[in-house]
């Protein structure tokens, strides 16, 4: 397990509160208004599987390596199903397993590795049943139509068809990765909408949230204005009064 943690003193899992009703768009402004241009911005290949996905979270980050040994051929069908079973059981696995604490969100660096399903169906939704509120990786994504129809929170690179086996292996988890040409520490805030993944330094953070709330209150006011205009009704996105309702508890 790796220690490159951030050093600030905050709890992230307190200041996540503080980023319940933004926007990606409001903390890349805020980020800008206080000098971090483009640092944290993941590369806009990484994206929401589905659209409508929302999540903050506190990175619990997982590093990857290409496997340097293939699979070795199976002889049964019943070590087909166990492919992955065997595979760990042979080379190693290094999981995450009860660091899930409700309200991560697991980042995963793949080290380049060529396409494979490191997030299906399954997996992913183990770790939001431990809590996980997103799942972030800079690789491939399998099961795609069923993490869309579940609705599990994966972001990812691209598509994919293969397994873990003889293509993958965990190395390192909880250290200081690189995913979407962002740099992640375990602790850092991680969001995502349907704009893309934003990576807030957990020492920026609470300076970077109040910013990005005055952003998204100004943004609703002046549209729920254009709404009464143009005779529409008002929804939650304009609904400043209740942002600003959630907000009087960390006054």
């Amino acid at each position: 397990m790796g220690s490159d943690c951030p050093e600030s003193g905050l709890d992230p899992f307190e200041v996540r509160g503080l980023y319940r009703h933004l926007r990606v768009v409001d903390v890349v402004d805020a980020l800008d208004g206080i000098g971090y241009f483009d640092l944290t911005l993941m590369s806009p290949e990484i994206r929401p599987l589905w659209s409508g996905m929302k999540f903050w979270g506190v990175a619990l980050t997982i590093r990857c390596v290409p496997a340097n040994r293939p699979m070795w051929k199976l002889e049964s069908t019943e070590d087909i199903v166990r492919a992955h079973e065997i595979w760990f059981e042979e080379v190693g696995h290094v999981g995450t397993g009860e660091m899930v604490r409700p309200g991560h969100v697991l980042v995963t660096d793949t080290g380049g590795a060529r396409e494979v399903g490191f997030w299906g169906s399954a997996n992913s939704m183990e770790a939001v049943v431990r809590g996980a509120v997103g799942l972030v990786t800079d690789g491939f994504a399998r099961d795609t139509a069923e993490l869309a129809r579940q609705k599990t929170p994966v972001v990812a690179r691209a598509r994919g068809r293969t397994i873990i086996p003889g293509r993958i292996e965990v190395v390192e988890v909880q250290t200081r990765i690189g995913c979407g040409g962002v740099q992640v520490r375990p602790g850092d805030i991680v969001g995502c909408d349907d704009d893309g993944v934003v990576a807030v330094p957990l020492e920026v953070a609470e300076e970077v949230a109040v910013h990005a709330r005055a952003v998204l209150l100004n943004d609703m006011r002046d549209r729920r204005a254009l709404y009464e205009r143009l005779g529409m009704e008002p929804d939650e996105t304009v609904d400043y009064e209740a942002v600003e309702a959630y907000y009087q508890q960390f006054s």
